[in-house]
């Protein structure tokens, strides 16, 4: 049973997804919110995410639409080092700002500003040693950012008694798109 759960994945431009209306956000959020929901009904409590644009900023929008149906689910975000969103784009600091105003705990593993990519591994080594899980959007046959955090995972899995490694992939993805596109044609006819 896992009372806590890191959820991370790609990056919008990972994906070729260059706006919050590409219907690919969609598709990413409802897998997420379908693993996420099971994973609850076992007990859930926590998710964390480390606040990068893409699947985690989805994952917490998704976390504060289900927190009005589950009052014991809590999102905590973790950035690498302060200030984060210092060079974001607007519309991408709006959306940080906003899931850290609905979170129930925000902080940084370093108390420094963007020093060196070593803040990375250690925001996620802090993560992974504080969850039992790790739910990751990632396919292995697409390679991008996302494959550090699953090698580090793995071996978590490995050495760690009960850490779970739960993966949405391209299958999984496609499945969820055809049966939201199913379910759009059933509502039509």
């Amino acid at each position: 049973m896992m009372k806590s759960v890191y959820v991370s994945g790609y990056r919008p431009h990972e994906l070729g997804i260059f706006n919050s209306t590409h219907p690919g956000v969609g598709i990413i959020k409802k897998a997420i919110a379908e693993r996420l929901e099971l994973f609850i009904d076992d007990g859930l409590e926590w998710v964390i995410i480390s606040g990068q644009p893409g699947v985690e900023t989805w994952a917490a929008e998704i976390v504060i639409e289900l927190k009005q149906q589950y009052e014991q689910l809590k999102l905590a975000i973790i950035t690498p080092f302060l200030n984060m969103d210092e060079n974001w784009k607007d519309d991408k600091k709006q959306t940080f700002h906003y899931i850290c105003s609905e979170a129930d705990f925000v902080s940084a593993t370093s108390k420094k500003p963007y020093e060196a990519p070593w803040q990375f591994v250690e925001k996620d080594k802090f993560i992974l040693d504080n969850t039992e899980g790790l739910l990751l959007v990632y396919d292995e046959e697409n390679e991008a950012s996302p494959k550090f955090l699953l090698r580090l995972a793995r071996q978590y899995e490995e050495h760690v008694e009960h850490y779970e490694l739960h993966l949405i992939n391209a299958y999984d993805l496609q499945t969820v798109a055809e049966e939201m596109q199913q379910s759009t044609w059933d509502d039509f006819y």
